[in-house]
């Protein structure tokens, strides 16, 4: 049994059954997140789908094409994107800015230490801009816009439009495609620097939007305790912000570390509110493909199509977990009600 078949068959079978999940959910409720998660898992489904067809009928340019664009650039920004739209009236813009400026320092130093080939001075330009955008996205939070989440869609439709251009027209050497030897999973070598520098944009704030805006609704959710105190309050000042967002650096994984074991307690009790494991296990499905796609792209391919299969698999639970989606069971695609919860008070009458 060849493992680089069965896991990215496996992934991609999941992968979009969960988008049909998605769809149905979106077409009953209309929440733009939910369409624009119910694309992230379709790229996925397609991602894993070139992968089993490379390793079942071998490898051509254009299906490593395709792979390189919906896996490396697409899946991440998608399902990211659909995390941004949710929590968009937050502050979790500090967070999203946070992420795209790092995205851009790990460009730019990534490529002083490995230096890809054709990368130019697009390294500088993505570091420019990964500034740019970050500050951008931080003021408007401040601001408490309602645009910041508008500007990160803006920007992953354009970038997966540019991102297509360059990645179907641009030469390749022959024989079209790269797989490691050792393992024969693909890499994506043969994409020249200025393209291959652009993916951890997509990819680090993709993942990093996912799992930590998956980790911050769990701590919403979870009964809390606060080891350490800050305020985001703008109205002391953006120097004191500015501290603030500091202490929440070091605050936020504290708290939720220390929330913890309160959150055991109310599982074990039975009031725990359903959206904490839920949003856990969507956290570990979105950290774990990105560290495997992560050391894929130096080198270490062999935990990549397991990772790519365990992301889909906590995800999917992490949907099936929620309350919401078994607070009803319809036919898909009809308004055809088989099963609805009844309430507390429905079940007290």
């Amino acid at each position: 049994m060849d493992m680089n078949i069965v896991l990215p068959l496996a992934s991609s079978i999941l992968s979009f059954v969960f988008f049909v999940f998605l769809i149905d959910q979106w077409l009953e409720r209309r929440r733009p997140y939910q369409l624009i998660w119910a694309i992230g898992m379709l790229w996925y489904a397609l991602s894993a789908g070139t992968e089993f067809l490379g390793g079942a009928f071998g490898w051509s340019e254009p299906l490593y094409r395709a792979w390189y664009l919906i896996g490396a650039v697409w899946v991440a920004a998608w399902l990211g994107l659909g995390t941004v739209m949710l929590l968009g009236r937050t502050r979790f813009g500090y967070s999203v800015s946070l992420a795209i400026l790092l995205a851009g320092l790990f460009t730019f130093l990534s490529w002083r230490k490995f230096d890809y080939p054709e990368s130019g001075s697009s390294a500088y330009i993505y570091l420019a801009l990964g500034f740019v955008v970050a500050l951008t996205i931080a003021v408007l939070t401040y601001r408490r816009s309602a645009h910041w989440p508008t500007l990160v869609a803006a920007l992953v439709v354009i970038g997966s439009i540019g991102a297509g251009v360059v990645a179907l027209s641009v030469p390749l050497a022959v024989p079209g495609y790269a797989v490691d030897p050792a393992t024969g999973i693909p890499v994506g070598t043969l994409f020249p620097g200025y393209l291959r520098l652009m993916t951890p944009f997509f990819n680090i704030t993709g993942a990093y939007a996912l799992t930590f805006g998956a980790l911050y609704s769990s701590y919403v959710f979870m009964p809390k305790r606060r080891l350490l105190r800050y305020s985001l309050d703008r109205r002391q000042g953006p120097l004191r912000l500015l501290v603030g967002l500091g202490i929440a650096l070091v605050a936020l994984p504290v708290n939720l570390i220390a929330s913890v074991p309160g959150a055991l307690t109310a599982l074990a009790s039975g009031r725990l509110n359903s959206r904490v494991p839920a949003t856990i296990l969507i956290a570990i499905g979105g950290l774990i493909p990105a560290i495997t796609s992560g050391a894929n792209r130096f080198g270490a391919t062999s935990a990549f199509f397991v990772g790519e299969l365990l992301g889909v698999t906590f995800l999917f639970l992490g949907f099936l977990v929620s309350i919401e989606v078994f607070a009803e069971i319809r036919v898909p695609f009809t308004r055809t009600l088989l099963w609805k919860r009844r309430s507390v008070h429905e079940q007290e009458a």
